[in-house]
Formats: C-alpha cells, structure tokens, sequence
C-alpha cells in the first residue's frame, strides 16, 4: 500500500474547472496496483479511508501532522489484516480475532514491531474513530473493538465515558513504596562495600567488584525499583548528574521495557547515589570494559551490535531502536560499541552482571551477621514485608545479589 501526500501544484493541468478541495498535504492511501474500485460502483476500502481522512480537519483534527499520523496508524492495520485475509470491514468475529492477534503482534512480536502501552493506547484511539464513523456513515456493520462504561469526572462534574478495552494499562501518578529500617539498611550498604557491622574492614571476607556493589546497591535502595529494573539498566538511560549537589529527589525515569507490566514510571533517587553510579560508571566500569571481546552465549542468540548510542536509542544492527523497547533477554545480548556488555552492571572481562544468589546463601550471610529472624522473609521480584520508615526507602528484591556481592559479605 502507498502512501502518498495530496499537493495541488499544476492543478490547472488537470482539466477541472475548480482546484479539488482535498486539504494541502492530505494523505491519500493507494493500493499497490494503483487502482481505487473493483468494477462500477464498487469502492475499495482505501477509497473510503480517504473519504475519513479528508473529513478530519473538521472533526477536530486539524493539523496536518495528525491527517499522516491517523493515516498510517490505519495503513498499518490495514496491511496486517491483509496479510491475514481480514478484509478491513469484515464480519465481528474476524475483526476481533484479527485486532487479538495484531495485540500480541505489536506487544511481544519483533522488535521492530512492537508499541510501548502510549503508542499502542493511541493506534487503538485512532482505529476506535475510523470504525465509529464507517459505521455510522453505513460503510461497516462491525468493528473489532468492545467497549465498558465508565463515569469521568472533571471539576467536580461527571459524565459517561466508554472505555476501549484494547487499550493496555499506563502507569498511573502514584506508586506504593515499602521502606527499610536504618539499622537494617546501614548492615546492608556496608556489606556491600566489605565492611564488617562496625564499619571497619571485614578481615574474614575478601570482595570483588565492590565499587559496583555499592553503587547499584545505594541506587535500589534510593530508588526503590524491582530486582529485574536495575539489573538490565543500560549506562545511557542514567539521568545526567545535577551541576551541584542537592538535597532534594532527582527524578530517575523507570524505562518500559524492564518494568513490570511494561509500564514507564518515573521514581525519585538522591544525588548521592546518583553520584556513586557515576562514579562507577566513568571508573571502574569502563575499566573493566576496555578492550573487551564479551560476545553474548550463542544459546542467547545473535549478538546486537550498538553504535551512536545517546539517552533514547542507538543504532542495533543498523537499525535505530528506542531503549525502552528493548526486554531484559534483549538488553543482556547488547554489545557496546567500545566492547563489552551495555548493561549498567558487569562483572571481570566485560559480560554483564545478571548472577543472584540462592535463598540458602542468603540466609547464611543473615546468621554470620547476627540479623534476627523475624526480619527476613522469603525474598522475591517485588520487597520483602518491613516497617515503614521515613528516612529509607527501597525493595528488598536487591538483597538478591549475589556470586560477587555475596549480600552482607559478613560469612567467614
């Protein structure tokens, strides 16, 4: 199907009396082999896409930049369906069956397919219009989509809304966050930087990689993110660090593509540990990755090479990709363009850092460092059951680490 973008220039040439009166710079879909019926009278379904799209500087739309984004969202659905056999105002079983699939597509298919939730949310909003005025310009008996009531309220004033249920969940404003007790998340930043309880050096445990440790453990604690969200942080998705320090939160944006749900959220960080990412990021990371010959396991699959990386996307295989696209297998096969995994965290020779520790060893380090019992519960992705406290804030899910940070690295 082409796309192709209405211009009046010449018009006189076209033996009309009057200019048409297609808007400038209107969208005009035409099937590849150029032609707009089937035989008299018989309009293919791109003659009456068009027909909406001239309509739409008067139903609210009257910018241009809105005519070609509402016509490629409905070339796009349009070639899926034919690639399916769907015809664009076929029977409700076929269209519902077709949009389930075109779901499954946009969300989990290839990579250079899928929506974040927005994009997704605003295809299904744009469809949604089309189908309404096909049908009730008679052009369909049947759309893909099913509909709940709802009651919005704005200024103290509420009215019926119908809610499209294609549409995927965003983030909403707030989130719930559980808090650590101090004593409890001091034993814990000082394990990780290979300090006994008393804060002097641990004679009876020798660490590794103890700068990241720290760093991406002051980070979760600051932030609060889920085990999966700081492990497969890419360097480039770290806020910029403020030109002086400031006692105030820093908002740290929380990409879709690592979040639970899919969901983009932005959390808040301290510039302290944004200040000790930093750090480990323009010392001992890039230390490690200088020169590195990481490639990702075969069992992986194949390597995805970065190039002019910047804080939306990068170049992978050639091809410009947003980072908040990308899935946690997806990130963990990255290769930087200086060598090296692109995770935020890597271990000795460059690869990423992706290993946790079990349960058992967890609860070792907990006896050798004399924390009671009734402060630690069965650790998972979401934080463990703790009282509030002002001052702390984090997901114990980070308390999985494991292999170099050995967690409290108080075992003998």
């Amino acid at each position: 199907m082409i796309l192709n973008f209405f211009s009046s220039r010449g018009w006189q040439s076209w033996d009309v009396e009057q200019r048409p009166l297609i808007p400038e710079g209107m969208p005009v879909l035409v099937d590849d082999d150029l032609r707009f019926e089937d035989g008299p009278a018989v309009p293919r379904p791109t003659v009456v896409v068009n027909r909406w799209l001239r309509e739409l500087p008067a139903s609210g739309a009257p910018a241009p930049s809105s005519w070609e984004n509402y016509a490629r969202v409905v070339k796009e659905w349009m070639e899926f369906l034919a690639e399916h056999g769907v015809g664009l105002f076929d029977s409700r079983v076929r269209l519902k069956a077709a949009l389930s699939r075109y779901a499954e597509h946009r969300a989990a298919g290839p990579l250079k397919a899928r929506f974040a939730a927005t994009t997704w949310g605003q295809h299904m909003s744009i469809l949604s219009l089309f189908y309404r005025w096909a049908m009730h310009a008679e052009y369909a008996t049947a759309e893909p989509f099913t509909y709940r009531a709802a009651r919005a309220l704005f200024a103290g004033t509420g009215r019926e809304v119908k809610v499209n249920l294609a549409v995927r969940r965003t983030p909403k404003a707030h989130v719930t966050i559980k808090y650590l007790e101090p004593d409890f998340t001091e034993l814990f930043r000082k394990g990780l930087r290979g300090l006994a309880p008393d804060g002097s050096q641990d004679t009876g445990f020798h660490g590794r990689e103890l700068t990241r440790n720290a760093a991406v453990g002051d980070h979760a604690l600051a932030t609060g993110i889920r085990l999966q969200e700081f492990t497969y942080l890419l360097p480039w998705e770290i806020p910029a660090l403020p030109p002086a320090p400031t006692a105030g939160p820093i908002p740290f944006p929380v990409p879709a593509g690592i979040t639970k749900g899919k969901k983009f959220r932005t959390t808040w960080t301290s510039y302290e540990a944004l200040a000790g990412l930093h750090d480990y990021l323009d010392l001992d990371r890039a230390a490690t990755t200088e020169g590195s010959l990481w490639r990702p396991p075969r069992r992986w699959g194949e390597p995805l090479m970065v190039s002019e990386p910047d804080a939306r996307g990068g170049l992978i295989n050639e091809v410009r990709r947003p980072w908040d696209s990308l899935t946690p297998a997806e990130r963990r096969r990255l290769v930087a363009p200086e060598g090296g995994s692109c995770l935020l965290a890597v271990k000795n020779g460059g690869g990423p850092f992706t290993a946790w520790a079990t349960d058992r060893m967890m609860s070792a380090s907990f006896d050798s460092a004399g924390v009671p019992a009734g402060r630690r519960d069965a650790p998972g992705e979401g934080s463990w059951s703790c009282r509030r406290c002002p001052k702390a804030v984090g997901r114990i899910a980070f308390l999985r680490m494991g292999e170099s940070i050995l967690l409290y690295q108080f075992m003998l």
